[in-house]
């Protein structure tokens, strides 16, 4: 039988749809102008995730029109090597699009990997120009996965102006983005962290809760206000029971995931039980993953047209 939710459950992947079919229009557009859009993807070592990540980025960007390519440098390189191929793609004419897959192996600096990206190239937002225009809010390019929230969040109209916002997780490229586009949307935001006191206490006065922390089911009931939306941008892998936290060990759906694929695919958010007192929630899969790379599209046409001189669609 299945579990009876008061929750509507946020379709990442049919907004995401609609964004790539838009996505593939520009694109056409912008070959027969000249040349295709072409993303460069640099890829260091062989972390199963980001091999997944990587090529799920290239499928889409391949079947929307654009050139896609993967630079992969081996596990243990160097971190001159990543620079000397952000430099590469950097100086190289027809490549529109720069994406550095992290997270990086120990022993790289990612800021000095944002700092020798072009500004112009930067589809992820990272490079300190691009963070510095989005805090003024006139962004270049937003980051991609706080986009995707913005836009799935407009999509079902789910308010933002004035109503009270809780970010869980500070990175670089999802927990300030957001925290800084929803202040800009006039929400009230607190961003919260590893040291943060009496977080489900904070969790709770959240009409808009943005968990980012990748901690498997970390967010309960105890922590979500009813009527609450919440967003779930975590997605880890469990291959057992036993990996899982203990509310998650409940879960029909997962157990039947363990049973038949060996695998399962859980957010931050215990689903089933925050489903029963949120008025919206994101899936894991199928929300916020797909609206990522479908952003990432869209940041790559954005930037082809930046540097063709011509007008770029805003991303307010």
């Amino acid at each position: 039988m299945s579990l009876q939710t008061s929750a509507q459950t946020l379709d990442g992947l049919a907004l995401a749809q609609r964004i790539k079919e838009e996505a593939r229009r520009d694109a056409a557009e912008l070959t027969r102008q000249g040349a295709p859009p072409s993303l460069r993807v640099i890829l260091l070592g062989n972390e199963p995730a980001s091999e997944t990540y990587v090529r799920s980025k290239s499928r889409a960007a391949r079947e929307c029109g654009c050139l896609a390519e993967t630079i992969r440098l081996a596990a243990g390189s160097p971190p001159a090597s990543v620079l000397a191929e952000v430099e590469r793609a950097n100086k190289d004419s027809s490549v529109d699009g720069i994406l550095v897959q992290l997270p990086l192996e120990r022993g790289h600096d990612p800021a000095r990997v944002f700092d020798a990206l072009s500004p112009l190239k930067d589809v992820d937002g990272l490079t300190p120009e691009n963070v510095g225009l989005l805090h003024q809010g006139r962004p270049r390019f937003v980051p991609c996965t706080p986009a995707g929230i913005l836009a799935l969040l407009d999509a079902y109209e789910i308010p933002i102006a004035g109503h009270r916002a809780v970010v869980l997780g500070r990175s670089e490229i999802v927990g300030k983005p957001i925290a800084a586009l929803l202040t800009a949307r006039d929400a009230t935001v607190t961003l919260c962290h590893s040291k943060t006191r009496d977080l489900p206490s904070i969790c709770r006065e959240a009409d808009l809760l943005v968990a980012a922390i990748g901690r498997p089911g970390i967010i309960t009931l105890d922590f979500v206000k009813k009527g609450a939306a919440v967003v779930d941008v975590g997605i880890s892998r469990l291959e057992s029971l036993e990996q899982a936290p203990e509310g998650l060990r409940k879960s029909a759906r997962i157990r039947e995931a363990l049973q038949t694929r060996g695998r399962a695919l859980v957010g931050d958010v215990d689903f089933d039980s925050v489903s029963q007192v949120a008025s919206w929630i994101t899936p894991v899969p199928g929300g916020i993953g797909p609206l990522t790379v479908a952003m990432l599209l869209k940041n790559t046409l954005r930037a082809a047209r930046i540097r063709r001189g011509e007008p770029a669609a805003s991303t307010n």
